[in-house]
């Protein structure tokens, strides 16, 4: 049993360092227009969304330990391509409209920021009257713009 233990505890180490090899790319890309938004709103969407949700993350120190830089690279990568506030003047009138009608409906279901999102960033968690900034905020601009 012992000699079980020892091999699969060294196993474990072996795969972790071997591991550390497979690096993920923390070099952002360069922002091409950001998000116009009143400054109570800009902060909130700075504190809560721009690490997966734009050009600007800033990659903490475990994101340099696979296998949860892995994981973080993932959700970054898949944060972008939903929605990237750094690309923001990219994006035509009416997918910017979607994408703010879908901020709203993300903030309404409680669903952004992501609770483990959360838990590692404290800043990150949102008030009831922060959400309904940002939600009335979407939906406002939403509605300036064509469906």
């Amino acid at each position: 049993m012992l000699k079980t233990i020892r091999i699969s505890a060294a196993t474990f180490v072996v795969v972790f360092v071997l591991a550390q090899a497979i690096r993920i790319n923390t070099v952002n890309p360069r922002v091409d227009g950001d998000i116009a938004a009143p400054p109570a709103v800009a902060k909130l969407l700075r504190g809560a969304c721009y690490d997966c949700h734009s050009n600007e993350t800033v990659w903490p120190w475990y994101s340099q330990v696979a296998p949860i830089s892995w994981l973080l690279s993932s959700d970054v990568d898949e944060g972008r391509r939903e929605l990237n506030f750094s690309a923001w003047s990219t994006y035509d009138p009416k997918r910017q409209a979607k994408k703010l009608r879908e901020t709203a409906k993300e903030i309404d279901e409680n669903d952004m920021p992501p609770w483990y999102y959360v838990l590692a960033h404290a800043d990150a968690k949102l008030s009831d009257a922060e959400r309904a900034t940002l939600r009335a905020w979407a939906v406002d601009e939403a509605g300036k713009l064509p469906k």
